[in-house]
Protein backbone atom coordinates (compact mmCIF):
# COMPACT_ATOMS: atom_id res chain seq x y z
CA UNK A 1 0.00 0.00 0.00
CA UNK A 2 0.83 3.30 -0.95
CA UNK A 3 1.75 6.14 1.93
CA UNK A 4 -0.95 8.33 2.31
CA UNK A 5 -0.64 12.04 1.71
CA UNK A 6 -1.09 14.48 4.64
CA UNK A 7 -4.42 15.08 3.99
CA UNK A 8 -5.68 11.90 3.49
CA UNK A 9 -4.32 10.48 6.89
CA UNK A 10 -5.65 13.67 8.34
CA UNK A 11 -9.38 12.70 6.99
CA UNK A 12 -9.18 8.84 7.82
CA UNK A 13 -7.65 9.49 11.37
CA UNK A 14 -10.91 11.83 11.89
CA UNK A 15 -13.18 9.14 10.37
CA UNK A 16 -11.32 6.40 12.43
CA UNK A 17 -11.28 8.01 15.77
CA UNK A 18 -14.87 9.03 15.44
CA UNK A 19 -16.39 5.49 14.43
CA UNK A 20 -13.90 4.79 17.87
CA UNK A 21 -16.05 6.81 19.81
CA UNK A 22 -19.35 5.19 18.68
CA UNK A 23 -18.35 1.88 19.36
CA UNK A 24 -17.20 2.57 22.81
CA UNK A 25 -13.70 3.96 22.53
CA UNK A 26 -14.89 7.25 24.34
CA UNK A 27 -12.43 8.25 26.17
CA UNK A 28 -8.59 9.76 25.42
CA UNK A 29 -6.93 6.91 26.90
CA UNK A 30 -9.24 3.95 25.08
CA UNK A 31 -8.10 5.84 21.73
CA UNK A 32 -4.68 5.89 22.37
CA UNK A 33 -5.16 2.07 23.27
CA UNK A 34 -7.09 1.54 20.44
CA UNK A 35 -4.65 3.30 18.21
CA UNK A 36 -1.30 4.16 19.59
CA UNK A 37 -1.16 7.42 18.44
CA UNK A 38 -0.09 9.66 20.93
CA UNK A 39 -2.21 11.63 23.71
CA UNK A 40 -1.79 15.47 22.00
CA UNK A 41 -3.02 14.01 18.39
CA UNK A 42 -6.00 11.82 20.40
CA UNK A 43 -6.87 14.66 21.85
CA UNK A 44 -5.93 17.13 18.81
CA UNK A 45 -7.92 14.43 16.44
CA UNK A 46 -11.33 15.12 18.78
CA UNK A 47 -10.95 18.36 18.62
CA UNK A 48 -10.84 18.71 15.16
CA UNK A 49 -13.82 16.86 13.98
CA UNK A 50 -16.17 19.49 13.86
CA UNK A 51 -14.28 20.76 10.51
CA UNK A 52 -16.05 17.71 9.12
CA UNK A 53 -19.15 18.96 10.35
CA UNK A 54 -18.76 15.90 12.92
CA UNK A 55 -20.58 16.80 16.39
CA UNK A 56 -18.92 15.23 18.79
CA UNK A 57 -19.11 16.22 23.04
CA UNK A 58 -17.85 15.59 26.23
CA UNK A 59 -19.88 14.54 29.16
CA UNK A 60 -18.66 14.35 32.35
CA UNK A 61 -19.64 11.51 34.13
CA UNK A 62 -21.93 12.13 37.48
CA UNK A 63 -20.08 13.13 40.62
CA UNK A 64 -16.99 12.76 38.79
CA UNK A 65 -14.09 15.46 39.68
CA UNK A 66 -11.16 16.47 36.70
CA UNK A 67 -13.03 15.47 33.57
CA UNK A 68 -13.84 12.06 33.78
CA UNK A 69 -16.07 11.28 31.07
CA UNK A 70 -17.14 10.03 27.69
CA UNK A 71 -17.08 11.53 23.78
CA UNK A 72 -20.18 11.35 22.16
CA UNK A 73 -20.92 11.51 18.64
CA UNK A 74 -23.91 13.68 18.18
CA UNK A 75 -24.48 13.94 14.49
CA UNK A 76 -22.32 12.76 11.90
CA UNK A 77 -23.07 16.01 9.42
CA UNK A 78 -22.62 14.69 5.64
CA UNK A 79 -20.44 11.93 6.71
CA UNK A 80 -22.35 8.47 6.60
CA UNK A 81 -21.20 6.39 9.54
CA UNK A 82 -22.41 3.03 8.26
CA UNK A 83 -20.28 3.28 5.40
CA UNK A 84 -17.03 4.44 7.91
CA UNK A 85 -18.02 1.15 9.89
CA UNK A 86 -17.63 -0.85 6.80
CA UNK A 87 -14.53 0.36 5.93
CA UNK A 88 -13.11 1.05 9.74
CA UNK A 89 -10.59 -2.21 9.28
CA UNK A 90 -9.28 -0.99 6.23
CA UNK A 91 -9.34 2.59 7.83
CA UNK A 92 -6.96 1.27 10.93
CA UNK A 93 -4.33 -0.39 8.09
CA UNK A 94 -4.32 2.67 6.23
CA UNK A 95 -2.97 4.38 9.52
CA UNK A 96 -0.92 1.61 10.76
CA UNK A 97 -3.11 1.30 13.98
CA UNK A 98 -2.98 -2.12 15.67
CA UNK A 99 -5.11 -1.76 18.32
CA UNK A 100 -8.36 -4.25 19.44
CA UNK A 101 -10.97 -2.55 18.20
Amino acid sequence: MSALSKTKSSFYRRLYVAHLIEHGAASVPALIEATGMPRRTAQDTIASLAELDIECVFTRDEGERHNIGRYQIRDWGAIDPRWVATNAERLKQALGYSGAL
